[in-house]
């Protein structure tokens, strides 16, 4: 353990994985989402896909605690359930597939999704109907198989989301509560399946104090009468951090 400690410590890329976190953190703190889609651009160009994942899941498994009193408080604690069983179920295939692909297609995977996702938003290409359980249970199993693959689940649970008539602070709170059950899933899928390094494990534990942090700074300053603005904020941080994680730029 001191070995892969003094590893994670003199990490290369180390203060970029630091700076990545705490954008991460204050997007997902303010929008409830947002986490994976700052974070995994950063953090692709930096290591393998694999220990990409598992920085992310170990260190945001923490971030959002300090929310999430408020967050069952708002929620819908039904649609939630809905959403995580049918993402456990679909989650071990999207690792399956993660296993196969080459890390520079990985990166192009991460960044073109997260990209998509704003692009999406602005253009209004959203799931308007109501929100049935079957509708619920496909959206999970979609977002279970996207974090599989490439450590990114929200789009599916944000397109469905954000066009539907619930108010924003539920939005929120649904996306914020489904996010961290995802990271409980993925994190004991990844054990089980013995694929929890050392290193990265310890990278994600350090980086968790300024995740936490950052969301709860993201969080004190959310206001829903500012939902629009809160959401173009969102837009423009995960965009510009999807374009840098482009292999293109190496």
């Amino acid at each position: 353990m001191p070995d892969a400690l003094g590893a994670a410590l003199a990490f290369d890329g180390l203060i970029w994985l630091i700076a990545g976190t705490l954008l991460a953190g204050f997007v997902r703190g303010f929008s409830g989402f947002g986490t994976a889609l700052v974070f995994m651009p950063v953090a692709g160009q930096l290591m393998p896909p694999i220990w990409a994942l598992t920085v992310l899941v170990v260190m945001d498994v923490f971030g959002p605690i300090p929310n999430l009193p408020r967050a069952r408080r708002d929620g819908n604690l039904r649609e939630v359930a809905l959403l995580s069983g049918a993402m456990i179920l679909a989650l071990p295939l999207g690792l399956m597939v993660l296993a196969s692909i080459q890390p520079e297609i990985f990166r192009y995977a991460v960044s073109t999704l997260a990209l998509l996702v704003p692009v999406l938003l602005l253009a209004g290409l959203r799931y308007r109907g109501v929100l049935t359980a079957p509708i619920l249970l496909g959206t999970g199993g979609l977002s279970g198989f996207l974090g599989g693959i490439v450590g990114v689940p929200g789009p599916p649970v944000i397109l469905l989301y954000l066009a539907s008539t619930r108010l924003a602070a539920q939005v929120r709170a649904n996306i914020l509560i489904y996010l961290f059950v995802f990271d409980i899933a993925l994190i004991a899928v990844l054990a089980f399946q013995d694929r929890l390094e050392a290193v990265p494990v310890i990278l994600g534990l350090l980086l968790a104090l300024p995740v936490m942090l950052a969301n709860m700074a993201g969080a004190a300053i959310f206001r829903p009468e500012r939902e629009r603005s809160y959401r173009a904020a969102a837009y423009v941080i995960i965009a510009a951090a999807a374009v840098s994680g482009l292999p293109i730029w190496d």
